[in-house]
């Protein structure tokens, strides 16, 4: 058994911190938390000293892409599609730097590899964090997920039915994807920024083609998210059960009381489109997309402030997918969107990286540190909810289950 004594605790679930607070840990698990007075020291536990720094959950990126790709050009990625074996070791090194910047579990919305990085992580073959998969997104034909610069013909008819149309397609691909191992399933009900051919406000997949994947998801317990940015598709995608949006771009008075009727998640992405506005032209983006992010920014983040006063939950994801434009490990620049841009105060910010984003996956037991939790947790120097930005900083220590990880 083992304890941590801590400067300062942040209790995610109450949203407060505790000022000189213990943490006991037994076989990996959270077994008593509390301030110092309350929690006894364990009959020969051994002692580990965070009484000099802020100690919190993990943080969670709720939306990025383990893609294992060094460039944001389409047709860079595109040649690199088939080369599976150096995507899986660029993604090892992504998933170690996220968890070295304190990142103990992520979702992944869409990547071939993901999965499988997942495993070996599991297995101990690798350091990273927790991952959590949809392996690769569906889209309908002419929609976002598909390579509209290309050719129709050019294109793999099979595809890992990754494209499909109409409720049979539908169902099968989610039920293909279940059998792959997915955590959940993402699909695409607009367009998007960074797709070519269509637009973030043009809805896609129809009422019927979006029940099926989230009534074959929800049969085994898996929650269903959606790449939606324009109102239509974000309102078809809530009224027929997905469970967390990505982006929103575009919300209305009906997509917020949707929101409410619902209980979904919002999760903004707003670091990809800062990104994207700021230094896209110098990083390959392609000048449709440097056009689309500039265009949808100021909406973005208009919206986004527009759902937290009205107190629909915001998870923190990045959408990162590992260029230097994005990349992994610099995840916690969420937060200081969240507070800079939305107008969040950084305690609300943290809990969109721990206890709200851990509602976005299928775990109950990471994201906060109560009994019975993973006793995954980050050390820092200095009090995060007076500086968001010193989770952009390196941490003092990381632990996964109680130890730290050998990165």
């Amino acid at each position: 058994m083992r304890y941590v004594d801590c400067g300062s605790l942040f209790d995610a679930e109450e949203g407060t911190v505790v000022r000189d607070a213990r943490l006991v840990i037994e076989d990996g698990r959270i077994a008593d938390a509390g301030p110092i007075e309350d929690v006894a020291e364990p009959v020969d536990g051994e002692r580990i000293d965070h009484s000099g720094e802020f100690v919190l959950p993990g943080l969670i990126d709720a939306h990025l892409h383990l893609w294992g790709v060094r460039s944001m050009d389409p047709f860079d990625q595109l040649i690199e599609s088939d080369r599976q074996a150096i995507k899986a070791a660029r993604g090892t090194m992504d998933c170690r730097t996220l968890l070295e910047a304190g990142f103990t579990t992520v979702r992944d919305v869409g990547s071939d590899v993901a999965i499988g990085l997942r495993d070996a992580i599991l297995e101990g073959e690798i350091p990273g964090p927790r991952v959590f998969s949809s392996g690769r997104a569906f889209s309908q034909t002419a929609g976002h997920g598909d390579r509209h610069f290309l050719p129709r013909r050019w294109l793999d008819t099979d595809d890992d039915q990754a494209v499909v149309d109409g409720v049979t397609e539908c169902r099968k691909g989610a039920r293909r994807r279940i059998r792959q191992g997915a955590d959940l399933i993402k699909l695409s009900t607009t367009g998007g920024v960074l797709s070519e051919k269509d637009e973030p406000h043009h809805s896609q997949f129809v009422d019927a083609e979006i029940a099926a994947f989230t009534e074959e998801a929800h049969r085994v317990d898996i929650p269903v998210a959606a790449h939606a940015q324009g109102a239509s598709g974000i309102k078809n995608a809530l009224r027929n059960g997905v469970d967390t949006i990505e982006h929103g771009i575009y919300l209305d008075e009906e997509a917020i009381d949707l929101f409410d009727e619902t209980g979904a998640i919002l999760v903004p992405t707003l670091s990809i489109v800062d990104r994207i506005c700021e230094y896209g032209a110098d990083h390959g983006v392609p000048e449709w997309g440097l056009e689309k992010a500039r265009r949808v920014r100021e909406d973005h983040v208009e919206s986004i402030r527009w759902a937290y006063d009205e107190g629909i939950p915001l998870a923190a994801g990045t959408d990162f997918i590992g260029p230097d434009l994005v990349p992994h490990g610099e995840n916690a620049m969420e937060l200081e969107l969240f507070v800079d841009a939305v107008g969040m105060e950084p305690i609300e910010a943290l809990e969109a990286a721990t206890s709200v984003a851990a509602e976005t996956i299928p775990a109950d037991d990471v994201g906060s540190l109560t009994v019975g939790d993973h006793a995954d947790f980050v050390a820092v120097d200095g009090d995060p909810t007076a500086d968001i930005s010193i989770l952009r900083g390196d941490p003092a220590a990381v632990y996964v289950d109680g130890e730290r990880p050998a990165t």
